[in-house]
């Protein structure tokens, strides 16, 4: 009969009988104990370093996006083919509106207002925009003239975080251009150039600061002026071509456009109608995040329950013994139990250091064309509890297979064996 070793030293006997021998158990099968513990460590890192790369290159595309648009627009209604009355037989199957055509919002000021007060709107600015014609003597750039409210649209666009030189305020004939159109035409803070517009209307600007939206083609598009004269030059007297929101749930804009678009009868666009490709490459990372998760989860179990497998094989004669004198099936259970459950949280400690270690790697190593770190070395505290829970977890259930055949083992054919 195999003669029963203490379990460990004397000051340890404090602990309950089922916590000594899973710790004496673990000591004794070291080679397994840090194979089985290197799975879960690389397991819970794996699944910390890619959530949290992923959510933070995630945020980062989502911030530059939305960074330079309004999460909702609102637009006059679109033109729909003519029909006789009370015969519904179309008159004009196709309409071709007159080149450049503008149209104002209908009473936008209600609209506005209606926009301010739903629910999870933040911001609410009212721009008119159309083509125009920069000059600078014998050059000429197209561009996209914007007329806002300087107050109200840089709630709705950060356009303070982007001003190169000079501030986001508009007052008279002065304009903001992109630091790329202002190269075009070789333009700095404080010159001066001529904007026409297709209706004939023009006007001498002065230049008082200029922008980078981060996007060369906004860089070379981009004029704003304020408000009424951009409804001057673009012939829309206090008219607006649309109405841009900021919402407080960025994945709800949906719910307000289509709230607007009911009340209003207006075309209201979310952010997520317009860049549905940006959302759909957003979603399938996530899926695919979640596929590597699910597989390290099921890979880690698989292993921390194959180890347990070969250790109450070998321990079956020292587990015959304990049954033989009164140890009951719940105790044995629970010392393979806690087994899976302590290699779950070392590992989960270790795997949080890894991961973490991981990300400062990686942050100096990938880098954005500008020099400046893709990502941050962080790690969410919720992400680190909710993989050191998944992972106490599967250890514990992965346990349970082994548990049960020591359980259910007979003490007389295992003191045999």
């Amino acid at each position: 009969m195999a003669k029963l070793r203490p379990p460990l030293s004397a000051s340890a006997r404090w602990l309950p009988f089922e916590w000594l021998l899973a710790l004496r158990f673990l000591r004794e099968g070291r080679m397994q104990s840090t194979l089985i513990l290197a799975g879960v460590t690389g397991g819970v890192a794996v699944i910390i370093f890619l959530t949290q790369l992923i959510n933070q290159l995630q945020a980062t595309i989502v911030d530059r996006v939305m960074g330079s648009q309004a999460h909702v627009v609102i637009r006059p209604p679109e033109e729909l083919p003519l029909r006789a009355p009370g015969q519904g037989e179309v008159i004009a199957a196709q309409v071709q509106p007159r080149t450049q055509r503008l149209r104002s919002v209908d009473q936008w000021e209600r609209v506005a207002q209606l926009a301010a007060a739903t629910p999870g709107v933040l911001a609410v600015s009212p721009v008119v925009s159309g083509p125009a014609f920069a000059l600078r003597g014998a050059t000429s750039k197209s561009v996209a003239l914007m007329g806002v409210q300087p107050d109200e649209f840089r709630r709705v666009v950060r356009m303070d975080s982007y001003m190169l030189q000079g501030r986001f305020e508009l007052s008279g004939s002065n304009t903001l251009l992109g630091k790329d159109l202002a190269a075009d035409l070789g333009l700095q803070v404080g010159d001066k150039l001529r904007l026409t517009t297709p209706s004939g209307r023009s006007e001498t600007l002065l230049v008082s600061g200029l922008f980078d939206m981060g996007n060369r083609e906004l860089n070379r598009r981009w004029v704003f002026t304020t408000l009424r004269l951009g409804q001057t030059l673009l012939d829309m007297p206090g008219g607006v071509s649309s109405i841009e929101l900021t919402v407080a749930d960025l994945f709800g804009a949906n719910r307000v456009a289509d709230q607007l678009r009911a009340q209003t009868g207006l075309t209201v666009d979310s952010w997520m109608q317009t860049n549905s490709g940006l959302l759909n490459a957003l979603s399938n990372q996530t899926v695919s995040n979640n596929l590597i998760r699910s597989f390290v989860v099921v890979i880690v179990a698989l292993g921390i329950s194959s180890v347990l497998v070969v250790s109450v094989v070998q321990k079956q004669r020292e587990i015959g013994i304990l049954r033989a004198m009164g140890a009951g099936r719940r105790g044995i259970m629970a010392v393979f139990l806690l087994q899976g459950g302590l290699v779950g949280v070392l590992g989960s400690v270790l795997g949080a250091v890894l991961a973490y270690a991981l990300l400062v790697v990686f942050s100096h190593i990938f880098k954005s064309p500008d020099g400046s770190p893709l990502y941050a070395a962080y790690v969410e505290p919720s992400l680190v509890l909710m993989a050191s829970g998944l992972a106490t977890l599967v250890g514990v259930l992965a346990a349970l297979i082994p548990a049960r055949s020591a359980a259910r083992m007979d003490p007389v054919q295992a003191i045999r064996a």
